[in-house]
């Protein structure tokens, strides 16, 4: 089986545009249809959600523009130092 290319996101902390922060601890394929897959962990806790809870979230979804009031904004985007 042929693994596509596909664009990679560097590990590290982002911010999602509506405040909160996570971290990108690597990328994934799936399984059946070889989507790559952001994998991502909250830096923070919730009742909802226990702490070290990972997520996943396709790659072309994770670096999208989504439209808010202020205009487009990057869905997560890298916390710079």
């Amino acid at each position: 089986m042929d693994i596509p290319t596909f664009q990679t996101i560097p590990p590290g902390k982002y911010r999602h545009y509506k405040g909160k922060e996570y971290e990108v601890l690597g990328m994934a394929l799936h399984s059946e249809t070889l989507e790559s897959l952001v994998v991502y962990k909250p830096l923070y806790e919730t009742p909802d959600v226990p702490s070290g809870t990972l997520w996943v979230r396709p790659s072309g979804m994770f670096l999208e523009m989504v439209e808010t009031e202020h205009g487009p904004v990057q869905r997560f985007a890298p916390i710079t130092q």
